[in-house]
């Protein structure tokens, strides 16, 4: 389902009620008293209750008869949506966390992309071409702030899975664009990332040049490289020295 509007009580209400389950507060298995909530987070019943659903369609939360509403195993939460991914990067708070669900996600990211490149260089169209044109060109703008950094990568990313002319692939964007976020915020606020021109202007040239071993190869050497740039990010060149390298 699509991210829901964060503005008002409603979305508010969401927040709080996400970032409690996703930090144990509210336990897996845990039932709710909607009265208590209510009052403390002073809200009306039928909000606290439009809040809930939104939670339950996103797997955290489910109402029984004779139970009511409870908190579901995080097994059954689904964790590849935007929002719970994004409540995740929130709550985590420790670099350890982090860096385990910054993993998950470019291994999610090695599986998709690559081939996602490959179909792109067999079916893109030049409607295509200028979308990932126009990416590539803001991401090489002088002078841009981190947040035009990425939009810009994250614009690249998106017409990429749109040129493979895959619905299912093109749904996966709001998984992609939540690790790229993630990892582009902690990236380009150091200002210790490689230059990420090169690298995309390969992959667009292999799919320009309707080469799909080429732009699968060139995804693969843009996300090794994304890797490195995250753990540059992390440890810093100081850090690098001292572990050898």
């Amino acid at each position: 389902m699509p991210p829901y509007a964060r503005r008002g009580v409603h979305g508010q209400t969401v927040e709080t009620l996400a970032r409690r389950v996703l930090s144990g507060e509210l336990p897996e298995g845990a039932t709710l008293d909607l009265v208590a909530l209510q009052q403390e987070l002073d809200v009306s019943l039928t909000a606290l209750r439009e809040s809930l659903k939104v939670l339950a369609a996103k797997g955290m939360v489910d109402a029984r008869q004779k139970r009511g509403t409870f908190v579901r195993s995080r097994s059954e939460w689904n964790l590849l949506d935007a929002d719970v991914l994004r409540w995740q990067f929130a709550e985590r708070g420790t670099a350890r966390a982090d860096a385990v669900l910054l993993r998950n996600l470019g291994e999610v990211r090695v599986i998709i992309e690559p081939a996602a490149a490959r179909l792109a260089a067999e079916r893109r169209t030049d409607a295509d071409l200028a979308a990932l044109d126009g990416a590539l060109a803001a991401m090489g703008e002088q002078g841009g702030t981190p947040t035009h950094a990425v939009e810009s990568d994250l614009a690249f990313h998106r017409a990429l899975l749109t040129a493979s002319h895959n619905e299912l692939l093109e749904r996966m964007e709001m998984v992609i664009e939540s690790a790229l976020a993630h990892r582009d915020r902690l990236v380009h606020g150091t200002g210790r990332a490689d230059d990420p021109v090169p690298s995309h202007r390969a992959v667009l040239d292999a799919v320009r040049a309707r080469d799909a071993a080429g732009a699968e190869q060139a995804m693969q050497a843009l996300l090794a490289q994304a890797v490195r740039d995250v753990d540059l990010a992390r440890t810093g060149p100081d850090a690098d020295a001292d572990a050898g390298g």
